[in-house]
């Protein structure tokens, strides 16, 4: 059994049965909630169990806990089952509320890390949906650093609309096609009512997909798992099989800093360029590496971007969703073919305890044949990653752009400024918004939201109202997994800390330029300057609670926007 609890607390409880009289209290607490004598031995899991019915995502996880528990005591270990919460993006998405998502991750992680040092667990398994759940777990993971493992609680399947394929980003996009008279009061009705057919995180490489994909091929969840509809009966197999892992990491302490390398995040970010992944995966990445004291920037995602093509054919710019992939080969096919490649390291330790190389050994190396939703890296989608470090006046310290499905690669033209996504959305749907127009979204980052909310709402009403590829969209907060189109999100340092987005005024020409990865406005140095000593900051918007302490703690989006 492992010792190496100096961080998180290991193996404390392991030969509490024998530590004397001073003890027994803690063991009188124990048997209460069904230890033996014989138990006190053993290794204490902590499952952290993300159940909720306040959204599709995570209704259902109580039964992958479940499954997990019993298999780690069938295994040998005694776990110890303790809730965690979550925020719906997709529910919260266009309301103040969305400012509490990002929010979410900081809390999950710490109430995962807290109980797990509270209670010296001697290793944890994570189960978690939407699209927090999943950095959350991993960055606790990566500050406790006893052994771990994360199951995600599956992906949902599509629902259908007149014979037509949906997801979650079709009933955000259908309100901008009502909007513009393109659909009926009767199919936008339809659309609502058949877009989420049941339990699972939203269909699409979208964030929860992203995520978990991600996490596969960093190596922290098992192979396969991370494509799996939720409310297949493999889902629960999965989660089993995973408590079962779990118990023999503890015995040969391989530990999240073990397998959480930087070769492992460069695996990690391959995978995400590969399936088409959301602009999320930057911010989540880099905080979990900072977690981890694993030196991550932005110059590495552009790095391996240059390197590794788009090869999934997926949702939002593609045709179809993680179910498809998962029914070609999942991301074992998609790691196969990188690996073959020399696009992955493949020596890197997972939590199967074998090397990456090892457990793909015999996944499929070429896609199957009769099928678009996974092609060869020959002849792939686009020869590059679509996920571009943007740069330039607008953006000293970076910014983030999907640059995948666009018809032109370049959009110079008049900003149209607005100080939230309010403001914003009012005029979109008001028709103020011109093709040629930039749309500037500011003081939503980590600090001015507070929260860095996502810009879903805005995005899919513009490609609701057909000028998808004829406007451009910069913002300091978010934008949704399921977003495509010119859009800049991360835009670093934000408005609330004096950026240059918060100089920016109406009709200033900007240029997103992602060949150039360039983000400019066409203004000269000392103009800009001039605007900067008249400018302020404004007051941060809660002045009490969890938002205004995230305010005062979160780093800057180039940072991961970690709160410590």
């Amino acid at each position: 059994m492992s010792q190496s609890g100096s961080k998180g607390g290991l193996n404390r409880h392991s030969h509490v049965i024998t530590d004397g009289d001073n003890r027994a209290p803690n063991r009188a607490m124990m048997r209460a909630v069904g230890f033996t004598d014989a138990d006190f031995g053993k290794p204490i899991v902590g499952v952290a169990n993300g159940q909720s019915n306040i959204t599709p995502c995570n209704d259902g996880l109580g039964e992958l806990a479940g499954a997990a528990s019993s298999a780690i005591q069938e295994a040998g270990g005694m776990p110890q089952m303790f809730g965690t919460i979550t925020i719906s993006d997709g529910i919260s998405m266009g309301t103040e509320g969305m400012k509490c998502s990002l929010v979410s991750r900081e809390v999950i992680a710490d109430s995962i890390e807290t109980v797990c040092r509270g209670q010296c667990m001697d290793g944890v398994l994570a189960v978690g949906g939407c699209d927090k759940n999943m950095p959350g777990a991993m960055i606790s993971m990566a500050r406790l650093d006893i052994p771990a493992i994360f199951v995600y609680g599956g992906t949902i399947k599509p629902g259908s609309y007149h014979g037509k394929d949906l997801t979650i980003v079709s009933i955000f996009e259908a309100v901008g096609e009502y909007g513009a008279g393109r659909i009926s009061k009767e199919d936008l009705h339809g659309i609502e009512t058949h877009a989420c057919p049941g339990k699972g995180a939203c269909g699409g490489m979208y964030t929860a997909n992203t995520m978990s994909s991600a996490f596969e091929a960093l190596g922290m969840s098992l192979p396969y798992s991370s494509t799996m509809a939720a409310e297949d009966q493999e889902k629960a197999d999965s989660a089993a099989a995973s408590g079962a892992a779990l118990i023999k990491l503890i015995e040969s302490d391989l530990t999240p800093r073990k397998i959480m390398t930087k070769q492992a995040f460069e695996n990690a970010i391959s995978v995400v360029m590969a399936v088409g992944g959301s602009t999320n995966a930057v911010l989540h990445l880099l905080a979990i590496a900072r977690a981890a004291e694993v030196d991550l920037t932005l110059e590495d995602f552009e790095r391996i971007r240059t390197r590794v093509p788009v090869t999934c054919n997926l949702k939002p710019s593609g045709e179809y969703v993680a179910t498809d992939l998962h029914r070609v080969g999942g991301i074992p096919l998609v790691m196969r073919m990188l690996l073959d490649k020399g696009l992955l390291h493949g020596d890197c330790i997972t939590v199967t305890g074998k090397t990456i190389a090892e457990n793909l050994a015999e996944a499929p190396a070429v896609p199957p044949d009769n099928q678009a939703v996974v092609l060869p890296l020959e002849s792939p989608i686009y020869a590059q990653g679509h996920l571009a470090i943007m740069k330039g006046n607008l953006a000293p310290e970076g910014a983030v752009a999907k640059i995948s499905g666009l018809k032109s690669a370049k959009i110079t033209g008049p900003a149209r400024v607005f100080d939230s996504e309010e403001d914003c959305m009012a005029a979109i749907m008001g028709d103020v918004i011109q093709p040629g127009d930039v749309l500037v979204i500011r003081y939503e980052g980590p600090k001015g939201g507070p929260g860095m909310r996502e810009m879903l709402s805005p995005t899919s009403a513009i490609i609701g109202k057909g000028l998808g590829d004829q406007v451009g969209f910069i913002t300091d907060g978010r934008f949704s997994g399921g977003t495509h189109g010119m859009v800049v999100g991360h835009v670093a340092p934000e408005a609330q800390v004096g950026g240059p987005i918060a100089l920016v005024r109406d009709g200033d020409t900007i240029t997103l330029d992602a060949e150039q990865r360039l983000l400019a406005v066409d203004v000269d140095d000392a103009e800009l300057e001039r605007r900067r000593s008249q400018w302020s900051a404004p007051p941060i918007k809660y002045a009490s609670g969890v938002l205004a302490k995230y305010a005062k703690l979160v780093s800057s989006a180039s940072e991961g926007a970690v709160t410590g």
